[in-house]
């Protein structure tokens, strides 16, 4: 059950601060942990407030913390309890929103954009490369296109459904494809896959590729299990979630590449949906029906 309850105002210790959500970023990860999925991973036991991700006003700081931080625009990468009005953030996760960028944008980047930063930091792209996206069409997936692009690989975005694979064509994708359909990988060769699905989908995937494989996606219940035998047979390295794994000061400093990015027009994240915090019950829900372009948002 996702509800909405009344809860005493938050209260900034040392090194913390306390931030007026204006928007609070969702992870389709968050639905999956609800349902009671990788409590090995994350240790959540309910009852507990979700949200990682917010974007607002820093209403208070507490001991230790710049007094200057106060009634400055930012987000911020937190370990819980986001979706709030009020969120605590430590000050060492505080990143200024630039000039010219609207909070909403900058919240749709704050948790999706770092991860796609990251994982083409590590995949070394060259414009003559062939590129593989699944979920092409999700808030991490949209950016990679936008990015693998402008580097100049020949992009190959995979996802569900007709509206989707316009999204993908849209942001600049070479090729579309279906991967509902059967044999949906066949003939498809690729240098670098990133694949944000996992499962059956991720397996097809690798299937297809030929130097450098991402597997940090769980929509479809599991990671894509990678037969390392295989893998090195093929010449193949394999990465999973740990490249969208961050400390605190590796996330502060790609958040700041990330605003700068947007505030310079060169990456937008795609904001299928935005819901008030009351029904986060129903964004969660649209999530899961796979029925939103990119990312979902809450606004407070």
């Amino acid at each position: 059950m996702l509800r909405v309850e009344e809860v005493p105002a938050p209260v900034a210790g040392p090194g913390q601060v306390v931030v007026g959500v204006a928007v609070a970023d969702t992870l389709f990860l968050e639905t999956q942990l609800r349902s009671g999925w990788g409590t090995e991973y994350f240790g959540l036991t309910p009852p507990y407030v979700p949200g990682t991700g917010v974007a607002g006003r820093v209403l208070s700081t507490g001991e230790g913390v710049d007094s200057g931080w106060a009634g400055k625009e930012v987000v911020a990468g937190i370990d819980g309890g986001g979706y709030a009005e009020q969120a605590v953030a430590p000050a060492e996760a505080l990143v200024e929103i630039p000039a010219g960028l609207d909070v909403q944008t900058a919240a749709g980047l704050l948790q999706t954009g770092p991860a796609a930063l990251s994982l083409l930091d590590a995949a070394k792209l060259q414009p003559s490369d062939r590129v593989l996206v699944t979920a092409a069409a999700g808030g991490l997936g949209s950016l990679l296109v936008q990015l693998a692009k402008a580097v100049g690989a020949h992009v190959t975005a995979a996802a569900r459904g007709t509206e989707k694979l316009k999204l993908a064509a849209e942001l600049g994708s070479d090729t579309v494809v279906d991967y509902s359909t059967e044999n949906w990988a066949d003939g498809i060769e690729t240098d670098v896959v990133f694949d944000g699905v996992g499962g059956e989908i991720g397996q097809a995937a690798f299937g297809t590729v030929t130097r450098r494989f991402f597997g940090y996606g769980v929509p479809s219940g599991g990671f894509t299990e990678v037969d390392p035998a295989e893998a090195e047979r093929r010449g193949i390295e394999v990465t999973g979630i740990e490249q969208v794994q961050f400390n605190r000061e590796e996330m502060r400093a790609l958040v700041e590449r990330t605003l700068a990015e947007a505030a310079a027009g060169r990456v937008k994240p795609v904001i299928g949906r935005t819901f008030p915090l009351a029904r986060a019950a129903e964004a969660h829900a649209t999530m899961e029906n796979r029925t939103v372009l990119g990312k979902t948002l809450l606004l407070v």
